[in-house]
Order: C-alpha cells, then sequence, then structure tokens
C-alpha cells in the first residue's frame, strides 16, 4: 500500500469512529449520510479549511507543521499510539522516512542479555524483536510458551508469536482472549511497519499473514495502531491450566528493536500458584532430560 492510500485509510477510519456527541458538537437531523464526523467538522475542529483538510485525507501530509498535526490529532481523539503512527506517516509523505534500521535480522542476543534472563528465576521472562520473533527465554519462559515455541505447524525458527496466533489452529486454546491478542498484535505490527515501512523481514511477515488469513486481513484493515507495555494475559496452559499473568513489556535501550517481556502473578493467586507449578515441572523436566544424556554418555551403554 502506498503512502497516500495508508494516511488517507487511517484519517478515514479514526473519523468514521467519532460522533458528533463524542466531539461536543450538535448533531442537527437524525439522518447523517456519513458514519463519525464530516470533514468539515473535522477541520473546524483542527482549526483548518475544510479545502485543507480534505488535501491531508487525501494522503497529503507532507507540509503539514507540527502544530497542524497535533490539532488533528486532537479533533480526532487520537491517543499516544495512533498520534505517533500520524507523525510517523507524515514523516514518511515527507520523504523523511528512516532506512532500514542498522541491525542484523535475528543477530544473537547479547550473552549478559541471556545471564540476565537466566537470573530471573521466578517469572517467565523472555526478549524479542519487533517481528515478534521470540529471540531469547528464561526456563520458565520457555515452559510457560512451549506451544508457541513448539509451532508443530511451521518449523521456522525463531518462532513468531504473530504466526503463532494467526496461523497456528492451537492458538485459540492457548491464548484464552485470543480476540484481544488477535486485535493486539495487528495493532503493534501496523504501528511497527508505521515505524519502520524499510524492514523487508517486517513487510515478509505482514504479506504472509496477509495471503494467509483472513482474520489478519479483516483486522489489519481496521488500521489500529496501539501500544502494548503492560497489561493482563490469559494463558490456559496444557499442564498447569488457566493462567491470569499481569505483563511488563520494556525496551532495551542499548539494543534498538528489542523488548524485554515478564510475567508475573499476585501473591496467593491460583495463577501464582500456576506458575510455582510449571516451575517446579520445567526444573523436573530439565533435571531428568540432563540425567538421560548423562547416562546416554556413559561407557558401554
Amino acid at each position: 500500500m502506498d503512502d497516500r492510500t495508508e494516511i488517507k485509510e487511517f484519517l478515514t477510519s479514526r473519523r468514521a469512529r467519532i460522533t458528533p456527541e463524542q466531539a461536543g458538537l450538535p448533531a442537527y437531523g437524525g439522518n447523517r449520510r456519513v458514519k463519525g464526523l464530516r470533514r468539515e467538522e473535522v477541520a473546524m475542529l483542527a482549526g483548518v479549511s475544510v479545502d485543507y483538510y480534505v488535501r491531508l485525507e487525501r494522503g497529503h501530509l507532507s507540509g503539514a507543521s507540527d502544530s497542524v498535526l497535533h490539532n488533528l490529532a486532537r479533533a480526532l481523539h487520537l491517543d499516544d499510539a495512533e498520534r505517533e503512527h500520524l507523525f510517523d506517516l507524515a514523516r514518511r509523505n515527507a520523504g523523511h522516512a528512516p532506512t532500514a534500521r542498522r541491525r542484523t535480522p535475528n543477530k544473537p542476543v547479547r550473552p549478559v542479555l541471556r545471564h540476565m534472563l537466566d537470573a530471573i528465576t521466578d517469572a517467565p521472562a523472555w526478549i524479542r524483536n519487533d517481528r515478534h520473533d521470540v529471540l531469547a527465554t528464561n526456563r520458565l519462559a520457555a515452559a510457560l510458551y512451549a506451544p508457541v515455541l513448539a509451532q508443530r505447524t511451521d518449523p521456522r525458527r525463531p518462532a513468531n508469536t504473530a504466526r503463532f496466533i494467526y496461523l497456528d489452529p492451537a492458538a485459540p486454546d492457548f491464548f484464552t482472549d485470543w480476540d484481544k491478542a488477535a486485535d493486539d498484535i495487528a495493532a503493534m505490527l501496523r504501528a511497527e511497519a508505521g515505524r519502520n515501512p524499510c524492514d523487508k523481514n517486517l513487510t515478509d511477515l505482514i504479506g504472509e499473514l496477509s495471503t494467509r488469513s483472513e482474520t489478519f486481513r479483516q483486522r489489519w484493515a481496521d488500521h489500529n495502531v496501539r501500544y502494548h507495555r503492560t497489561g493482563i494475559k490469559k494463558i490456559h496452559h496444557p499442564a498447569v491450566g488457566d493462567l491470569e499473568l499481569d505483563f511488563e513489556a520494556m525496551t532495551l535501550a542499548s539494543d534498538p528493536g528489542l523488548t524485554l517481556l515478564m510475567y508475573t502473578a499476585p501473591p496467593g493467586t491460583p495463577s501464582a500458584d500456576g506458575l510455582h507449578l510449571l516451575a517446579t515441572l520445567a526444573a523436573t523436566d530439565e533435571q531428568l532430560s540432563g540425567a538421560a544424556q548423562r547416562e546416554d554418555q556413559r561407557p558401554g551403554t
């Protein structure tokens, strides 16, 4: 999709979701022919002429000043993620889009980061990139996300949570809030595509999901963008049952494009007990695997 079409569909979709009442405008008559606000209403709220707003919505953001973009974001009730996306689109439209980030795709996670993950023993923790490839995990995260990491329907590695959610039939059983998970990951990929349009691996992933998943195509067409920094994740783990976990996502400033994620559960809750049981099972499995490997290596076996 070219930049102008991207801008047009984003602004049109944001305008369509706001009613005059939400915008603080009188709604004259009961037979409005447009969903949401009219262009002239957005223009009035943003403090620009109707002709100028029509030009913006047709994909010409390149000449818009920061103040105009801020006024437009306020008129359309954009949240922080949507506001950032609008500015990303404007920079691309002006020819100031960043070139592909100078990092090797799927480069190895630095040893110090792996040591940090291993030092976190009471909570699942892992590192992903902006394409949602799972690059490194601690032991508890590997146990928690075992169905995601296995991705039996897709042998490619590293495992990718977007592919799992949209293409693996096991995903709705694992993510009990699958609809929300699907909404979130499409919105995060949309935001990343706005920030980094030259990432070919990201473009290829979006193209693959669009080709193989009607559900993804529908969500992609919504033009939603979203931050995913904190919240609650609901999981049904095949070994320990239902878990409701708090999550935090922290970008790694020393490694642009990488994010550290951690799940926790309030003490004394069934989910905390489930994590404790999962940790015990993971340690036992590791010990059994190690013992079996040592037995295989004994002389005469």
